[in-house]
């Protein structure tokens, strides 16, 4: 079983790299609802790119689950209408914030952006405040 400090180190090393290798090679945010929303709202010739690494994310997961089996599965005990009311939030979050986790918390705060900061400190308070009301507060 791959330990969890361990495992967590080389993901975040792989995201790292990852998201260093696009804007390096194609001046490009990892920001992944910005990937997401090029796909759903294409633009000609931009959306090759964007299909390409969504489905490396996929793939990357599917394939650490496979290779490693002390790794961490996906759960499948929610509720589905939870799951899509949780997924039309983070969406709506994504758009408020211009921008989800992954591109400032990862590449803007790399790029030393304010704008990131704030944001990644937002998402942070607000994190901890939906865990503390879910955990506590709701029966």
């Amino acid at each position: 079983m791959i330990a969890n400090w361990f495992s967590a180190l080389g993901g975040g090393i792989l995201i790292g790299l990852a998201a260093t290798l696009l804007l390096w090679t194609s001046g490009r945010i990892a920001g992944i609802s910005g990937i997401v929303d090029g796909v759903l709202r294409p633009r000609a010739g931009d959306t090759q790119w964007r299909v390409a690494f969504l489905a490396g994310l996929v793939i990357a997961a599917g394939t650490c689950i496979l290779l490693f089996p002390g790794a961490p599965q996906p759960r499948t005990d929610f509720p589905r209408a939870a799951l899509v009311v949780a997924g039309l939030l983070v969406g709506f979050g994504t758009r408020l914030g211009n921008g989800c986790t992954s591109g400032h918390g990862v590449c803007g705060l790399g790029r030393l952006s304010p704008r990131s900061l704030a944001a990644v400190l937002t998402f942070i308070a607000t994190a901890m405040a939906t865990t503390y009301v879910a955990r506590h507060l709701v029966p």
